[in-house]
């Protein structure tokens, strides 16, 4: 059987919070592909510095939790191309200082062994996270992802075609200490993806998920010390992934070699041990 130089060519493709990260690995993929990729951030100059690497892209600018500005957004993509192929729902936020804080003590934590060998744990994280770290990190995550599926499956119910990738976490599949709104936002789209591929399937329209282990990113250069040395030794490939690796997993459900999935979530991380 042959394989195809570009399996991607001539479809459309929005990533959003394409502009650094998985986000930016994840428009380089599909642009080898040979996706027009329209590459959506928040921060302009991300966007731009993004599609201006790529062969066919675009850059565009909104914040995912405005569902008014994702509503606009993917209309003007549709009305310019008279189509959309592929939205992969990537944008998303570390969390801030409250994150770093709670990933300082988490590792100080780990450097107090009891007796037995157990890590002592505490709930800070839940106890201190304040309303408005919580609304953030839901609106841009969980919001974000339901309004930017939204407005593509406008385009894509009419089409009768699409594929729509959301990109979640290890910690919406376990849940991770410290970080309790992090991995109920991600734990949401989840489910998101799975309720909604059952509406979509008899449109043509397929809808699945990529739950990334520890990735070498923003958000994995605040873990240091005792907490990534714990980490790596729970990898059965002692190590983080890098953005291409997840990059990878989302062109194999955006293309033709995943057309039997959907309602599923897929989960690159090196052999990750659950305790």
């Amino acid at each position: 059987m042959s394989t195809l130089v570009n399996p991607l060519e001539d479809r459309i493709a929005l990533v959003t919070g394409g502009g650094s990260g998985i986000g930016e690995a994840i428009c380089r993929r599909l642009d080898a592909d040979g996706a027009t990729v329209v590459v959506l951030d928040r921060i302009a100059a991300a966007a731009e510095l993004t599609a201006g690497t790529l062969r066919k892209a675009e850059a565009r600018v909104a914040d995912v939790s405005d569902s008014a500005a994702v509503d606009e957004v993917i209309a003007e993509v549709a009305s310019t191309y008279g189509r959309l192929d592929i939205l992969v729902n990537n944008a998303g936020v570390r969390g801030g200082q409250e994150a770093e804080d709670a990933f300082g003590r988490l590792d100080t934590r780990l450097a107090e062994l009891r007796t037995d060998g157990t890590a002592t744990t505490t709930v800070d994280a839940t106890v201190n996270i304040s309303d408005e770290a919580w609304r953030d990190m839901l609106a841009v995550h969980l919001d974000g992802t339901f309004y930017c599926t939204r407005a593509a499956l406008r385009v894509m119910t009419e089409q009768r075609s699409g594929v729509i990738v959301n990109v979640s976490s290890i910690c919406g599949l376990t849940g991770c200490e410290h970080l309790p709104h992090y991995s109920a936002a991600k734990g949401g789209i989840q489910a998101l993806t799975r309720a909604v591929a059952r509406d979509v399937a008899p449109y043509g329209i397929r809808v699945n998920c990529v739950a990334p282990g520890y990735i070498e990113t923003p958000l994995g250069s605040v873990i240091g010390g005792r907490m990534r040395a714990d980490l790596e030794e729970r990898i059965a490939m002692g190590r983080f992934g890098l953005p291409r690796e997840i990059a990878d997993t989302v062109a194999f459900l955006a293309g033709d070699a995943g057309s039997y999935f959907t309602g599923q979530t897929l989960s690159p991380n090196g052999g990750l041990v659950i305790a």
